[in-house]
Protein backbone atom coordinates (compact mmCIF):
# COMPACT_ATOMS: atom_id res chain seq x y z
CA UNK A 1 0.00 0.00 0.00
CA UNK A 2 1.66 3.23 -0.92
CA UNK A 3 0.71 6.54 1.02
CA UNK A 4 1.33 10.11 0.37
CA UNK A 5 2.04 10.39 3.76
CA UNK A 6 5.60 10.97 4.91
CA UNK A 7 6.24 7.91 7.37
CA UNK A 8 7.94 11.00 10.12
CA UNK A 9 5.08 12.51 10.32
CA UNK A 10 3.25 9.24 10.90
CA UNK A 11 5.75 8.34 13.33
CA UNK A 12 5.26 11.67 15.12
CA UNK A 13 1.88 11.37 14.80
CA UNK A 14 2.27 7.93 17.23
CA UNK A 15 4.58 9.65 19.27
CA UNK A 16 2.13 13.28 20.17
CA UNK A 17 -0.77 11.11 20.50
CA UNK A 18 1.10 8.24 23.05
CA UNK A 19 2.34 11.49 25.10
CA UNK A 20 -1.41 12.67 25.33
CA UNK A 21 -2.49 9.34 26.42
CA UNK A 22 0.14 9.01 29.21
CA UNK A 23 -0.36 12.90 30.17
CA UNK A 24 -4.28 12.00 30.53
CA UNK A 25 -3.63 8.93 32.89
CA UNK A 26 -0.70 10.22 34.91
CA UNK A 27 -1.35 9.16 38.60
CA UNK A 28 -4.70 7.11 37.66
CA UNK A 29 -5.41 3.68 38.73
CA UNK A 30 -7.84 2.01 36.57
CA UNK A 31 -10.51 2.62 39.08
CA UNK A 32 -9.74 6.21 38.48
CA UNK A 33 -9.67 5.78 35.01
CA UNK A 34 -13.04 3.92 35.25
CA UNK A 35 -14.72 6.89 36.68
CA UNK A 36 -13.51 9.49 34.28
CA UNK A 37 -15.64 9.41 31.39
CA UNK A 38 -13.79 12.56 29.74
CA UNK A 39 -10.38 11.01 30.08
CA UNK A 40 -11.66 7.32 28.68
CA UNK A 41 -13.23 9.48 25.48
CA UNK A 42 -9.74 11.52 25.37
CA UNK A 43 -7.51 8.06 25.70
CA UNK A 44 -9.79 6.13 23.33
CA UNK A 45 -9.83 8.98 20.14
CA UNK A 46 -5.82 9.06 20.80
CA UNK A 47 -5.79 5.67 20.42
CA UNK A 48 -7.80 5.47 17.45
CA UNK A 49 -5.23 8.18 15.94
CA UNK A 50 -2.22 6.05 16.50
CA UNK A 51 -3.98 3.07 14.99
CA UNK A 52 -4.58 5.32 11.78
CA UNK A 53 -0.86 6.61 11.69
CA UNK A 54 -0.40 2.91 11.79
CA UNK A 55 -2.56 2.66 8.74
CA UNK A 56 -0.91 4.91 6.93
CA UNK A 57 2.73 3.71 7.81
CA UNK A 58 1.39 0.58 5.40
CA UNK A 59 4.11 -1.77 4.79
CA UNK A 60 6.62 0.49 5.79
CA UNK A 61 5.74 0.24 9.45
CA UNK A 62 7.75 -3.21 9.95
CA UNK A 63 10.16 -2.19 8.59
CA UNK A 64 11.05 1.05 10.59
CA UNK A 65 9.30 -0.85 13.65
CA UNK A 66 9.81 -3.97 13.60
CA UNK A 67 8.73 -6.07 16.69
CA UNK A 68 5.21 -4.33 17.24
CA UNK A 69 1.85 -6.52 15.88
CA UNK A 70 1.43 -3.71 13.04
CA UNK A 71 -1.59 -5.80 11.99
CA UNK A 72 -3.20 -5.82 15.64
CA UNK A 73 -2.32 -2.03 16.03
CA UNK A 74 -4.31 -1.35 12.85
CA UNK A 75 -7.18 -4.02 14.02
CA UNK A 76 -8.10 -1.87 17.07
CA UNK A 77 -8.70 1.15 15.42
CA UNK A 78 -11.04 -1.00 13.24
CA UNK A 79 -12.64 -1.84 16.70
CA UNK A 80 -12.41 1.08 17.96
CA UNK A 81 -14.70 2.83 15.21
CA UNK A 82 -16.75 0.16 13.55
CA UNK A 83 -17.36 -2.83 16.85
CA UNK A 84 -17.30 0.35 19.53
CA UNK A 85 -20.46 -0.88 21.32
CA UNK A 86 -17.81 -3.97 22.52
CA UNK A 87 -14.81 -2.27 23.38
CA UNK A 88 -14.46 -2.78 26.76
CA UNK A 89 -12.88 -0.36 29.67
CA UNK A 90 -10.26 -3.40 29.94
CA UNK A 91 -9.80 -3.55 26.63
CA UNK A 92 -9.26 0.79 26.22
CA UNK A 93 -7.02 0.42 30.42
CA UNK A 94 -4.98 -2.15 29.18
CA UNK A 95 -3.38 -0.82 25.36
CA UNK A 96 -3.35 2.77 27.15
CA UNK A 97 -1.75 1.56 30.55
CA UNK A 98 0.40 -1.51 29.25
CA UNK A 99 0.66 -1.67 25.50
CA UNK A 100 0.92 2.31 24.25
CA UNK A 101 4.58 2.99 26.53
CA UNK A 102 6.53 0.54 24.43
CA UNK A 103 4.88 1.39 20.90
CA UNK A 104 5.87 4.84 21.68
CA UNK A 105 9.27 3.57 23.01
CA UNK A 106 10.28 2.01 19.43
CA UNK A 107 8.51 4.22 17.79
CA UNK A 108 10.63 7.31 19.19
CA UNK A 109 13.91 5.36 18.05
CA UNK A 110 13.02 4.75 14.61
CA UNK A 111 11.72 8.44 13.83
CA UNK A 112 15.51 9.64 15.59
CA UNK A 113 17.06 7.29 12.68
CA UNK A 114 14.68 8.39 10.07
CA UNK A 115 15.07 11.99 10.88
CA UNK A 116 19.16 11.28 11.02
CA UNK A 117 18.96 9.73 7.88
CA UNK A 118 16.84 12.38 6.22
CA UNK A 119 19.61 14.83 7.15
CA UNK A 120 22.45 12.96 5.90
CA UNK A 121 20.89 13.11 2.58
CA UNK A 122 20.73 16.55 2.67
Amino acid sequence: MSSKHKPADSLADIVENAERIARNIADMDRDAFARNELTRDGVERCLERICEAAHRLGERAPQLVPDQNWRDIRGMGNRLRHAYDQVTLEFIWTAAHDEVPDLASAVRVALEKLCLEDHEGD
